[in-house]
């Protein structure tokens, strides 16, 4: 099974035990995640990023203070924005928040169902596909010379052929180096892989 499909396999798992959507920022490095996957209502999303919640979201503050899982509702961290009570209103009555890996890459999510407290067989089936998605996006630590080039070319906005001639290779060459890019970033298009590659302080 490839990289794509384990985490494909995971987010079908989340969807089917949180009602109410998920939200999960992976390997979060320098304030910013490399990837993230959120099926929560997008009327409240919306409210959620032009408010500026994240700064503010209790859940986010419990998930950099320590790691494991709980219920929303045994998070003691203060909420003056009522971020949980806005949520509520979108179907976010009850959740659980998930935070793994080390401080500098660290991956926080909530799953939440608008019906029921999260049983603990539920919890640990979250927590486990949310550690799995954070393993199986794991950035590489680095990228090779070749790789390199070609990406930086690519965001200096060279067309593939401009590109190709500059490293004296076939612009089939340069596709096959910007494939293995986006497979080794486990990313769509060329683009995102510049963006990831960035993010991961690899270019």
């Amino acid at each position: 099974m490839s990289a794509t499909e384990d985490i494909d396999r995971e987010l079908e798992k989340l969807s089917n035990l949180a009602p109410s959507g998920y939200s999960l920022g992976l390997h979060i490095r320098f304030a910013a995640p490399l990837m993230v996957f959120q099926t929560y209502p997008p009327a409240w999303i919306d409210i959620y990023t032009s408010s500026g919640y994240l700064l503010r979201d209790p859940l986010v503050a419990w998930g950099f203070s320590t790691t494991g899982s709980c219920r929303w509702s045994e998070i003691e961290i203060p909420d003056p924005f009522g971020i949980m009570a806005q949520s509520a209103e979108y179907g976010l009555k009850y959740g659980v928040a998930i935070s793994c890996g080390p401080l500098g890459s660290r991956t926080i999510g909530g799953a939440a169902r608008p019906d029921r407290e999260f049983v603990d067989a539920e919890i640990d089936a979250v927590a486990a596909s949310v550690r799995r998605l954070h393993d199986v996006t794991e950035p590489p630590e680095s990228l090779t010379k070749a790789q390199v080039e070609a990406l930086r070319l690519i965001a200096a906005g060279d067309r593939h052929a401009a590109a190709a001639a500059k490293l004296n290779i076939s612009e089939s060459a340069l596709k096959a180096r910007l494939l293995s890019v986006r497979q080794k970033l486990l990313a769509r298009t060329t683009a995102e892989a510049v963006q990831r590659a960035k993010d991961a302080r690899l270019l």
